[in-house]
Parts: structure tokens; sequence; C-alpha cells
């Protein structure tokens, strides 16, 4: 092996980067691996897509989408700049720089799931080069990169190419950082550019590629020491969430009991112009990340001996509020002199938050199988689903139901609030209303339930 003083190849990739010639892949074409690819094209940096998913590959290329919020004359345009999509890894050797950005889900123990990240670390093995920037932004425990990542990309590539550490530079050297991603869909007061990238890389020319690499489409890039900080960067900012997502969950729980609107509290509350920050109650978290990351850290946390209490607590407390919503709907049915067996139910909006397509991890769904679960006949709208399928953890097959007769229902359940319903509409043509998202706020009618 040959070192050299000079990182030639860093240097090689930084001014291609620079003079945005550099050829950028995204592995995963989600709701994060897209958005980002998009990013890259609107730089005029050529970009390919890697996905396994064929449908989403074809869609693209023939310049569709299948994502709601993204609309096809963005994929056009896009696809002007550049940007193509494949289903074929050993295109990998052709690129300068790969951003992976697949799952990480739980498995049914509440452990993490790796596969997407190690399969696709098989995957990509045999076609990686020298000189090439490797980042990881898929949301995990600290440590992933470095301990799961890296040993397959050098022990499966055919050159016995090796990831730069320690700021030596070889001509077999290929450069590893990891980046959190922060997408948040639906969120269209703050653009993409605009929110500060996190890198962190496995030595000093690995973080200052990735920050020249994300300093072409993000206004700041925040570096820190390695990329388990990076890591725990991102699960830090969720578990935040989570935890003060349980706070008010379980204030609103205690409100109920005490007569109170938790919903005016917070309101109130929310005058104060320092030391606190609102969080909003809800039937249950979804989405990717939240519901997700605090099992991340808590099952490496074991691997020091370490017992994450106040997580784990939190975390009980969320996955707990989809009973909540039941039990609520059972006392609103009683009160009618109705059994849940039986009762027909529609449940408003499927997606995980407001106005959005995305049903990862949505509450809604634990909703629906626990409905069915105690006899009801079910029923859902949602104007971003026609359909509901098979997902990792649910096998629904459901259509989507008409709002022309709600009076044909025993209880409508709002469990998202998307902007577009009518809900003064909703309360007046309906027997029975059970709101979990406060939707109704002002409505007046004895036919509301808020829980």
């Amino acid at each position: 092996m040959t070192t050299r003083t000079v990182p030639v190849l860093s240097s090689e990739l930084k001014s291609k980067i620079d003079s945005r010639q550099a050829r950028v892949a995204v592995i995963g074409l989600g709701y994060v691996g897209l958005p980002l690819a998009l990013l890259y094209t609107e730089q005029k940096l050529p970009v390919t897509g890697f996905d396994i998913d064929q449908r989403k590959v074809d869609t693209l290329n023939s310049g569709g989408s299948y994502i709601f919020r993204i609309t096809p004359e963005e994929i056009g345009s896009a696809k002007a700049a550049g940007l193509t999509a494949t289903s074929d890894y050993s295109r990998l050797s052709e690129m300068d720089a790969i951003i992976i950005c697949v799952p990480t889900p739980l498995n049914e123990y509440h452990e993490p799931d790796l596969s997407y990240i190690t399969n696709t670390g098989h995957a990509m093995a045999p076609h990686i080069r020298p000189g090439q920037l490797i980042i990881l932004e898929s949301t995990t425990y600290p440590g992933t990169t470095e301990e799961v990542l890296v040993p397959i990309l050098e022990k499966e590539n055919r050159a016995d190419l090796k990831a730069a550490r320690n700021e030596q530079s070889s001509d077999r050297d290929f450069y590893v950082a990891f980046s959190p991603e922060r997408e948040d869909p639906g969120n269209t007061s703050v653009a993409r550019r605009d929110i500060p990238k996190v890198v962190g890389g496995l030595d000093a020319q690995a973080a200052e590629l990735a920050a020249a690499l994300y300093g072409t489409i993000f206004k700041r890039v925040v570096r820190v020491s390695s990329p388990a900080a990076a890591e725990m960067t991102k699960l830090l900012e969720n578990i935040y969430r989570c935890v003060n997502i349980a706070l008010v969950n379980e204030l609103k729980l205690l409100s109920l009991r005490m007569g109170l609107d938790i919903w005016e509290v917070i309101e109130a509350a929310s005058t104060k112009p320092f030391g606190f920050q609102p969080f909003y109650p809800g039937p249950g978290l979804g989405g990717h990340c939240i519901p997700v990351d605090p099992f991340y850290l808590s099952w490496k946390a074991k691997e020091w001996d370490f017992h994450t209490r106040f997580i784990e607590l939190a975390g009980e407390i969320n996955t707990g509020m989809p009973y909540h919503v039941i039990a609520s709907v059972v006392s609103a049915l009683n009160r009618h002199k109705k059994s849940l067996n039986g009762s027909r139910v529609l449940v408003l909006g499927v997606a995980y938050k407001r106005d959005i397509d995305d049903l990862r991890e949505s509450p809604s769904l634990t909703i629906i199988e626990l409905l069915q679960k105690e006899g009801a006949e079910v029923s859902y709208h949602d104007p971003y689903f026609p359909t509901i399928g098979k997902g990792r953890r649910y096998d629904l097959q459901m259509k989507r139901s008409s709002l022309d007769n709600l009076g044909q229902y025993d209880c409508v359940l709002i469990v998202t609030d998307h902007t577009d319903y009518d809900y003064a509409q909703i309360v007046r043509e309906a027997k029975l209303v059970v709101d979990t998202r406060n939707a109704t706020k002002g409505i007046r009618s004895e036919k509301i339930v808020r829980c």
C-alpha cells in the first residue's frame, strides 16, 4: 500500500464537489432520500437514485412522483437537471459520493432492525472504489457507522480498500461519515436548505468532504467530532420530543379526570416568553423517528449496563395512548347505550400527522386494529390514502370510505386532524364524534367527546 503525505484522493473529490462535478448517489428514495436528491439537482449536481423498489425507480424515470408533497413537475425539473434512478448497484462504481437513506425500524421485540443498513452495505461493498465518500443518514444508535457499516464495506470490497482514519491518506482509501436526516414531512414554514446539517466524519478528511458536499445544498453545516456523536445528536433531538409529548399526554389524562382542558392550559403556558416550549397530546406517536429512536438508545445502553428509565417511561406512556383512545370510544358509545362490539366506527385520518401522505408508525393503524379486535365494524377516510394495504406490521386491506353519509356510523373518530376536513359539518352530520386532536376546538355540541 502506498502512503502519501498529501491527501490526493480527498483533494480531488473536494475539487469535484466545489465545482459541482461530483456525481452523487442517494440510496433509498423514500421520504428522506428523494427530497435530498432533489436538493442536489437544484444545485446542478448530477444525481443517481438507487432503490430496490422497482416501482419507485420506474415512476421517477417516467417523470412521476409517489410522494404527495413532491409534484411530477418537480421530478421533471430534476430529471432535466440530470436525476436518474436505478436498481443496479453496480453503477455505484461511477459515483463520487454515496448517501444512504434507508429505513431503520424496530423488530417485533422493539429491538433495532438494522437489516436495511446491512443489506445495503453488502450490496454496495463490491462496487465501491478508492476516493469515494460514503455517508449514512439513517437514524440509528451511536456506533452503527463504525461498528456495523464500515466493517462490511472493508471486508467485502474487491480491492482491499479501507476507510480513512487518523488523517493518514493512501491510494486505497474511501471516506465515511454520518449525518442525521432532519426531514419534517408537511413542514412548509422552514425551507429544507435552512435546516442546519450535522456531520461527523470517521476522520477529519471525511468530515471536511461531507461538510463540503452538504454545504452545496444547506446554508449551515455543523461538524461534530465523530459519527457516534452525530448519531447521538439525532437520538437526542427525537427523544427530547418523545419525552415532552409523553409529559403532555400524561397531563392530558389527568386533566380529563379533573375536568380541565389541557389544550387551554398549553395555550396559556405558551404565552410565557422564556423557559417553555409547547408540545401537544395525541392518540399516540407516529412517523419513523419519534416512536422508534428511544428504543434504539435504550437497547444500546444495555451494552454499557445502563438502564434508561426516564426514556423508557416516556415510551410506555406514549405507547399506551391508542388504548386510551379505545377506552374513550367505549365510554362514549356506552352513553348512547351501545356496545363497541358491532358498532360502526369511521376513523378520520390515518396519516401519522396532518396534511401528509405518510403512514409510518401511525397510531391510526394500531387504533383500527384494536377496534377490529373488539368487534367494531371499522371504516376509514383520509384524503391522502385511497387504500391501506400491507405494511411491515399491519395488513388491513381496506378501501377509503366516502363522507357522504356520516349518520350511518355510530361513532366518527378523529385521529388525524387534516385541514381538508370541515369539522363543523362533520359534527352536524355525525351521531357521535370522538376527537383525539382538538380538531373541533370552538365547536360546541353534546355530540363531541374530547379525549
